[in-house]
């Protein structure tokens, strides 16, 4: 048999791409797609830039030279894709956030980026007039903190009611904290609620009362409850809009994975039905709402729901040890600096989050559990320990995770390397929060121990990012800027907060990709671009890893691409 020159160039060819560690391809395994044309930054450490990626069948065929792709992985039938100059990266995912929660944010009254009580009462007065009598009105994102007000008239920090009562006289209106740890009710909605200066809320929840004893609107934690549960339920009109406008929202934000905190089985429910319709444009992995006793143990006896592909993946649990800084709800080990006395509060008993983690261990759960404080964190890490030595052999992979860890005491903080437990935590808090923040903890404890990403990398311990939409805005921009500059979102202050512990822009990277990945155990199929994984990814319409720190925040996301498919184009 005579080989031409092709053959042999194509033999040589695949014997050096084996000996360089590369899959070697058939003669038959043609791209549908080559990319190409701008930095590719793949966040493999053995190829950590290529010139082109292969696309066939929604997964990786190749990431190398240009050329490689142009001579063995391409047909007449292949396409092509320019990048134009613009920027490749694996796709990214959201390692926190509420997903039907972000839906909702975008139907009902959207008050993040207030920046004065004045400006939420004029926005709720002109809803109300639009509104009719005896309607409720719902909102979210007001952060007491952020407003510029001169708080004379507040009372422990927060804005009371009086004000907005009087523009909503006909309408019970609810607005709950951009945190969710907290709400503002006005007069009509605790009439109806029933809520006096004689109730009393006994437990994991606080009704902010006057000096004379009269609520003042603020509902902290579980007591927000006394109001919510006289909202009308939603409607499966309602909720299939409401997932529809979260889809949205991801694409446009370069989001092709979206870790979702919380929901039960309706919600999954309506997940399954869009992923059945094609609808559901981004990969879900879901955790499941740790109050709900019920809800577990029916899971516990299927166990849990696992994608191969990672489209939709059941397989969490998420709990709750403390509230949120912002509503001094955020368990402390030592009283807040400025509110003495008071150190937060638990919103779950110890003991249930130990059974609930001990359970979630014995079938196969991941356990996920928001801290805030040092002494939830202490209090987590203990519960979770007690369970990795109940559970020896389960628990050699666990990837438990806390979610948020923002302040943690500096002895506990090599606890999360030692124990492989993951932070799952929010950059963006720390650009929002820090400025106020040291108001809480002060100096010495914000220092120490207050969104401490390399003490917590030098540990040992994997970060995954996000941004807990609707808290924030799902931009993942933003909290990769906060993440390499440790600035406000206005580049305040310059070099930034606690400067030591910024993370280089390959971390953040790696933060919200292939370690994002692995804390949903999703990395041998996303996260990174290597043959055989999921062609998902995000493009940008400058290099996120190069450019100044001035001009990130104008990054564009130009394209989202899931599973080989253009979901969203700019």
């Amino acid at each position: 048999m005579k080989f031409s020159f092709t053959h042999i160039f194509l033999f040589a060819l695949i014997g050096l791409l084996a000996l360089a560690g590369c899959k070697a391809p058939t003669i038959e395994e043609k791209a549908e797609v080559i990319i190409s044309g701008g930095p590719i930054y793949t966040v493999n450490p053995e190829n950590p830039e290529v010139e082109a990626v292969a696309i066939k069948n929604g997964k990786i065929l190749f990431a190398g030279s240009k050329s490689v792709a142009d001579s063995i992985y391409t047909d007449e039938s292949t396409g092509y894709l320019n990048l134009e100059g613009k920027t490749l990266t694996p796709g990214l995912i959201e390692s926190h956030g509420h997903f039907m929660g972000l839906g909702y944010s975008k139907l009902n009254v959207d008050l993040n980026g207030l920046t004065s009580y004045q400006e939420l009462i004029d926005i709720l007065g002109q809803v109300a007039k639009q509104t009719a009598p005896g309607e409720w009105i719902v909102g979210r994102g007001w952060h007491q903190s952020k407003w510029k007000d001169d708080k004379s008239g507040w009372f422990r920090g927060f804005p009371v009611h009086t004000a907005l009562s009087e523009v909503t006289p006909n309408n019970p209106v609810y607005l709950k904290h951009a945190s969710g740890h907290a709400c503002l009710a006005n007069a009509k909605a605790m009439e109806i609620a029933g809520v006096t200066a004689s109730t009393e809320f006994p437990s994991d929840g606080e009704i902010i009362k006057d000096f004379n004893g009269k609520p003042t609107g603020i509902f902290n934690e579980l007591a927000q409850g006394l109001i919510s549960k006289h909202i009308p339920e939603s409607t499966p009109e309602r909720d299939r809009k409401a997932l529809e406008m979260a889809i949205k929202e991801s694409i446009e934000h370069g989001l092709t994975s979206f870790q979702d905190a919380g929901s039960g089985n309706s919600d999954i429910a309506l997940f399954q039905e869009f992923l059945e319709e094609g609808k559901l444009k981004l990969n879900l992995w879901v955790m499941l709402h740790g109050r709900d006793t019920t809800l577990l143990n029916e899971w516990y006896e299927k166990g849990p729901t696992i994608d191969p592909e990672g489209r939709l993946t059941i397989r969490a649990i998420k709990l709750y040890a403390d509230g949120a800084l912002g509503s001094r709800g955020a368990w402390l080990l030592d009283p807040y600096t400025d509110r003495p006395n008071h150190v937060g509060m638990a919103t779950m008993p110890m003991d249930f989050i130990y059974k609930i983690t001990q359970g979630g261990m014995a079938n196969g759960f991941q356990v996920c559990t928001h801290a805030i404080g040092d002494r939830a964190n202490r209090e987590v890490l203990d519960q979770y320990e007690r369970v990795f030595n109940e559970f020896p052999q389960k628990s050699e992979d666990h990837r438990f995770r806390i979610e948020h860890a923002q302040h943690i005491h500096p002895e506990d903080i090599p606890r999360f390397g030692e124990m492989d437990v993951i932070a799952s935590m929010q950059a963006i808090h720390m650009s929002s929060d820090r400025p106020w923040a040291i108001n809480r903890l002060g100096k010495m404890r914000i220092e120490q121990g207050a969104y401490v990403w390399k003490k917590l990398f030098q540990s040992g311990a994997k970060i995954i990012n996000g941004t807990d939409t609707p808290v924030e805005p799902v931009s993942p921009i933003a909290s990769f800027y906060a993440s390499v500059t440790r600035q406000t979102l206005a580049g305040e202050p310059i070099g930034g907060f606690e400067p030591e512990q910024k993370m280089t822009r390959f971390e953040a990277l790696k933060s919200y990709t292939l370690d994002a990945a692995y804390g949903a155990f999703e990395e041998k199929i996303k996260g990174s671009i290597e043959v055989g994984k999921r062609a998902d990814f995000t493009i940008f319409s400058q290099d996120i890893l190069q450019v100044p720190d001035s001009i990130l925040l104008q990054t564009e996301i130009e394209m989202t691409i899931v599973g080989g498919e253009m979901v969203y184009k700019r």
